[in-house]
């Protein structure tokens, strides 16, 4: 386990079926809630009586990157932060323009995503709405932390094939990023995404 990496490095990728989820959340660089502007969790912590439809905390967000194999850049965030909106039961159209206006003009530095980064949040947000199991941000994730990531994985209908599919036309669509050239898009075992 490698714990001096930076968070801009880390992506576990999606080659990763035989850890337990617990493993690889080991392996992430996470960010103290407090570290979070006020800002954030305001829109995002499911404690907030503003929260989205989709809002989620820490550690199943956390959870989350490692099932769709994501790293921790703006563009990954988006990603996330998309696909657990778009498996909410009770979002509206109004909330998705209205929180894609949030993030993209009121979010502070290094928070504030770009025109790009909606472009993630987009294909996130399309996927969740594809898989069976609804309503991800009240999953207790933390309950499975020894289950490993393909069976999480299977339980929760996040299908590795169709994220490499997704990820090879986000890195078409958005070429110039270094998240880009990060996504896991084939389905050969690659060497660990976080060293």
């Amino acid at each position: 386990m490698t714990t001096d990496i930076k968070w801009y490095e880390w992506n576990p990728g999606l080659h990763n079926g035989d850890l337990q989820l617990q493993e690889v959340i080991a392996t992430l660089p996470a960010a103290n809630p407090e570290d979070i502007p006020w800002l954030v969790r305001l829109f995002e912590n499911p404690a907030s009586p503003v929260a989205f439809p989709g809002a989620i905390n820490l550690t199943r967000h956390d959870a989350l990157h490692v099932l769709l194999g994501r790293g921790l850049r703006n563009q990954d965030e988006a990603f996330v932060i998309g696909f657990t909106m778009g498996t909410s039961d009770h979002i509206h159209r109004w909330q998705i323009h209205f929180f894609r206006w949030i993030i993209t003009h009121l979010y502070p530095v290094p928070y504030q995503f770009c025109r790009q980064d909606l472009i993630a949040f987009d294909l996130g947000f399309n996927f969740g709405q594809a898989i069976p199991v609804r309503n991800l941000g009240h999953y207790p994730f933390e309950k499975y932390a020894t289950v490993t990531v393909d069976e999480l994985r299977h339980r929760l209908g996040i299908n590795a094939a169709k994220l490499h599919a997704i990820y090879r036309f986000e890195s078409l669509l958005i070429a110039n990023s270094r998240a880009s050239h990060r996504l896991d898009t084939d389905d050969k075992p690659q060497a660990a995404r976080w060293s």
